[in-house]
């Protein structure tokens, strides 16, 4: 899985848009656009602002988007 992938995963999982995803998907949104240290840095956000969703691929989406590369 790719990070752009997992970001889909999360953009995906509309049940969850007004709760553990509400900041989140405004960063996925963005990230997608992204590309680089542009990326990165985004991914920080939604690191951060996924911590308490659950899916599950929430561990597998986590592990690629820490991921270097």
């Amino acid at each position: 899985m790719t990070k752009q992938e997992a970001i889909d995963v999360i953009l995906s999982d509309k049940a969850h848009y007004g709760t553990s995803l509400n900041y989140a998907i405004n960063y996925c949104r963005a990230a997608k656009e992204m590309t680089g240290h542009e990326l990165d840095v985004q991914i920080l956000y939604i690191l951060n602002n996924i911590t308490s969703w659950r899916h599950p691929q929430a561990k597998e989406v986590r592990q690629v988007l820490r991921s270097k590369g």
